[in-house]
């Protein structure tokens, strides 16, 4: 029993330390080993070798077909004329397609038109030194003479993708990689570089004429997926960052959310035509993730935390039209822009983000199936709760700290300024006491110079003062009498009145008694 019980823990505890998402880098790549990057939208294998084998399928299907018409009709019976007429119809849509495939030419494939090598030479200079880029100048490039007949085969490209715009949409896409492929022959004279960079252009070119006709195309199901998991993104709303082992800021806002312009980046994806300006909303989106979690964590995000990053991002963001968006990338984006390259690892993992919700379950959240399934139907949400509710008593917490402290604060001031009231009180009643013992002393004297006005004054000798008045200088204080210099010269002044008293008497006595 206890043996059962160390096992249910033990795996509880591999569960635990297995939280998040973990996916080899060897998934990523195509499956038939050509060193690419691979997607699930292909079953694992890149864009060539999916085209590869699809096309194989499809060549090895249409020999069965005509291989199992043969085998009825072999008996010696006529065939029948319903298969008659589905072989005569399969026959003319291989020749529309071949038709279509031969319009933009301007001639049968075997038959190309040689230009003069003066004018080939000089196209090519002029396209080697476009910078990256630069769409406007590339437009410029492309109504000069000598880029005439590039202009016109994408011309009749273009009024024929129109035209036939009723195709299955994997059809058309067909159509657009044969026209890449054309193209970049055209091309093959400069560097590899240069003519991804070239190539580029004509894809925006392109695809920005033919995003009305072949984006979320009525022969797909890219709506109704659409639909679908944009309802699967809004009903995982209740998964955590902490669920996907993602760090997020302790006090987070809208405005200061690390993951904001990665949220941003995608949600513009919708917004552009060309699969290469989409590809860049993509590269964009995850370049921020990446500088989120480094900014979080102090070092640079793994691959696992930047694959849970950017789930949680999509999640966060739920984009309009991933699906479809996606798709658009995939049927007309460039080769080489999904099979290697900054841009193909991350089309990858987003591929990868959006498989890993479509398919996401409990025990990659660290949960029961109960439980995942009780979070999805919205019924008994306890963890959800409990972390919703540990993060607001946690905020709580904080606020009520923060106000305790503020509370303090304020006490202390409070009581700094009562203690400094009181000391200037305590100052302005012993400066008005000081004051108050000059005055009566003062007093004091004059009446004693007023009664004793024969008695000369000098001020250099000491006073004799009376025994009352030796009384009243032993009790105040002697810095008013002998060591404050100014009492000594308010004294001193006092004495001088008194004397000038005193002469005034005695001038008008005499004055008197000369009457």
């Amino acid at each position: 029993m206890q043996t059962g019980e160390n096992q249910g823990r033990s795996k509880i505890m591999q569960a635990a330390q297995q939280r998040g998402i973990y996916v080899s880098q060897s998934e990523f790549h195509c499956k038939d080993g050509c060193g690419y990057y691979g997607n699930p939208a292909w079953q694992g294998y890149c864009s060539k070798c999916w085209r590869e084998h699809t096309r194989s399928a499809h060549v090895d299907r249409q020999h069965n077909d005509i291989q199992a018409q043969g085998s009825t009709s072999s008996d010696g019976r006529p065939p029948h004329p319903l298969s008659r007429f589905e072989e005569k119809k399969s026959l003319e849509k291989v020749r529309q397609g071949n038709t279509v495939r031969w319009l933009f030419w301007g001639s049968s494939p075997p038959a190309k038109q040689q230009e003069p090598s003066e004018v080939q030479e000089a196209a090519l200079m002029a396209f080697q030194k476009l910078e990256p880029g630069d769409f406007t100048n590339f437009l410029k490039l492309l109504r000069k003479p000598f880029s005439q007949r590039l202009q016109s085969r994408c011309t009749a490209f273009l009024k024929t993708m129109e035209a036939c715009h009723d195709l299955p949409v994997q059809k058309q896409s067909d159509l657009v990689h044969d026209f890449y492929q054309s193209i970049a022959e055209h091309f093959s004279s400069l560097s590899e570089e240069q003519t991804a960079q070239v190539m580029e252009h004509i894809e925006k070119l392109i695809m920005t004429r033919l995003h009305k006709w072949v984006f979320c195309h009525d022969s797909s199901d890219d709506e109704q997926k659409d639909l679908t998991l944009q309802k699967r993104i809004k009903a995982l709303g209740w998964v955590t960052p902490q669920m996907l082992r993602v760090s997020v800021p302790i006090e987070k806002s809208a405005l200061s959310d690390p993951f904001l312009p990665a949220i941003t980046a995608i949600i513009e994806m919708d917004a552009k035509r060309a699969p290469q300006d989409k590809l860049t909303c993509v590269s964009k989106c995850s370049q921020n993730v990446f500088q989120a979690l480094a900014s979080l964590s102090h070092e640079p995000a793994n691959a696992d935390d930047f694959l849970s990053g950017l789930i949680y991002v999509v999640l966060k963001a739920n984009p309009p039209r991933l699906h479809s968006n996606m798709q658009y990338i995939i049927r007309f984006g460039l080769p080489h822009s999904l099979m290697a390259g900054e841009g193909g690892y991350y089309f990858t993992n987003l591929s990868c983000a959006v498989a890993f919700i479509e398919k996401l379950n409990g025990p990659a959240l660290n949960l029961t199936q109960e439980e995942f399934e009780d979070h999805m139907r919205g019924r008994s949400l306890a963890l959800s709760s409990m972390e919703t509710s540990s993060e607001g008593q946690r905020r709580a917490r904080e606020t009520r700290d923060q106000l305790e402290e503020l509370q303090g604060r304020q006490e202390r001031v409070h009581r700094g300024v009562q203690a400094l009231q009181e000391q200037l009180e305590q100052w302005v009643q012993s400066v008005q006491a000081q004051v108050d013992e000059v005055v009566s002393y003062s007093i004091q004297v004059q009446a004693h110079g007023v009664t004793a006005h024969t008695v000369p004054v000098q001020l250099n000798e000491p006073i004799s003062l009376s025994k009352s008045e030796e009384t009243e200088k032993t009790r105040t204080p002697s810095v008013f009498v002998h060591k404050n210099e100014a009492v000594t010269q308010l004294f001193a002044e006092c004495v001088d009145d008194v004397t000038a008293h005193e002469l005034t008497v005695q001038n008008s006595s005499s004055t008197a008694t000369a009457h």
